[in-house]
């Protein structure tokens, strides 16, 4: 079971395969941040925070977990205004 809100029907195919992947993480705390993000915001990322939010769909939980709360510093690579965004939503303190 996804926690998802949102359904699919109206997605190409890659933004349905990161909606599966945002709510499957494996931990729970990251599938809330990443998938509440996606359930919200999915459709309407442009082609290039579309690639950001994939590349970031590609990292450890663990360490996402770390940058979302603010306990490490972001990555360069990631640090970028879409991970912002995802912070925002999902009530994570400003990185």
């Amino acid at each position: 079971m996804t926690g998802t809100t949102r359904s699919s029907a109206d997605l190409d195919p890659r933004r349905r395969r990161a909606l599966v992947r945002a709510w499957r993480r494996g931990m729970r705390e990251m599938d809330l941040v990443l998938g509440g993000f996606a359930d919200s915001h999915i459709g309407a990322l442009s082609d290039e925070e579309l690639n950001q939010f994939e590349a970031l769909l590609e990292v450890p939980d663990t360490m996402l977990l770390q940058w979302v709360t603010g306990e490490r510093p972001v990555a360069e690579p990631y640090d970028t205004t879409l991970f912002k965004r995802i912070c925002a939503a999902g009530g994570a303190p400003s990185i």
